[in-house]
This record gives structure tokens, sequence and C-alpha cells, in this order.
């Protein structure tokens, strides 16, 4: 079997291993559409009570959705990873109903540090935010048991 299909087995492993235990994306309703190592693909839909005073996306929860697609990117090598940071940028307002679509692409990963690209579009492909995610991988924590 090739290592790039090895890679996208443990990927996959560690997105439902995650996805397991991950309450808060659930609760927003967020699916996750694709993974891979260093990469993945989740959306949300605006709901009613995601709305601020503006009748607009609450910005926060634009972010957790970007958050959320950083987490399973980042998580895909079987390490635990957490985010040592982030720098977000709203582009756009998200309205109800929208179906916001968040894509993160690693930027660099050496040694334990790595830097992520999550952008989110809306369905129209609009861009509604960029999201920048530093991550730390905390040494020897494999986040799936071991076999």
């Amino acid at each position: 079997m090739s290592q790039s299909k090895d890679a996208q087995r443990v990927a996959e492993a560690c997105r439902d291993a995650m996805w397991a235990n991950d309450r808060a994306s659930k609760a927003l309703g967020m699916q996750i559409q694709a993974v891979s190592p260093g990469g993945a693909v989740m959306s949300m839909t605006v709901r009613e009570d995601m709305l601020n005073g503006h009748d607009t996306c609450h910005g926060g929860l634009i972010t957790t959705l970007a958050d959320s697609a950083f987490a399973f990117a980042c998580n895909a090598y079987n390490e635990i990873t957490v985010a040592s940071g982030f720098d977000v940028n709203i582009m756009a307002p998200a309205r109800l109903g929208d179906v916001l679509t968040a894509t993160a692409v690693e930027q660099s990963k050496s040694g334990r540090t790595g830097v992520y690209d999550i952008t989110v579009s809306n369905q129209a492909g609009v861009r509604v935010a960029i999201f920048r995610g530093r991550s730390y991988t905390l040494k020897g924590k494999p986040l799936l048991p071991a076999a």
C-alpha cells in the first residue's frame, strides 16, 4: 500500500476519533466534508440562534467553524495537536440560511509547530472570513489508541 493511502487512512481514523467527542461542532450543526493529512473541509448552515443583533451570523460562530476545520486538519497525523493561537479577519457578513464552508490547508509543519490557513466561504463562493491558525503538537501523545 502506498504511503499516501496510509496517510489518508490515518487522517480518516483521526477524524472519526475526534468527531466522536466533538460536542461543540455537533451542537452547531457542523459537518465534515473531507479530511486529508494537513487538510479539512467543514460546513455549517447559519441558523436563527446564530444571529447577532444585526441579523448576521455572530463572528465568533464563523470563527468556531474555521477553528473546527483547523483542528481536524492539524490532528490528521495521529498526534494530539492544539491551537497555540490564531488570527481571523471577517470579510463579509453571513446571513440566515447561508451554508458556510471552511477549507483548511496546511502551510507549514516543522517539528511540533504548524501554520494553517482556513478560508470560510458561503454557498455563492463569497469569502466570509480568513483564519490563520498556529498549532502545537504535544510530544509523545498519539490521538489514536495503539493497534
